[in-house]
């Protein structure tokens, strides 16, 4: 099974965020963005929470996700 990173952090550092402030915009429950920031790897993610993401930070989905293994 592939596996996943959400580039949370590198978005937030360019914003300038925290991860708090990310949830707080986003809309994505912080314990659950705090998880993905952190993981090296998921198999699975909450796509509406990728898609608040991707809005959030103003950047398409295939930005923010990176494939660690397929």
């Amino acid at each position: 099974m592939g596996m996943i990173r959400l580039r949370v952090r590198e978005f937030a550092a360019q914003k300038g965020w925290t991860i708090k402030e990310v949830s707080d915009r986003s809309g994505v429950v912080y314990s659950t963005l705090r998880t993905y920031a952190r993981s090296p790897g998921l198999e699975t993610v909450d796509f509406t929470a990728i898609q608040k993401l991707a809005r959030t930070f103003d950047v398409m989905i295939e930005d923010l996700v990176e494939v660690v293994r397929e």
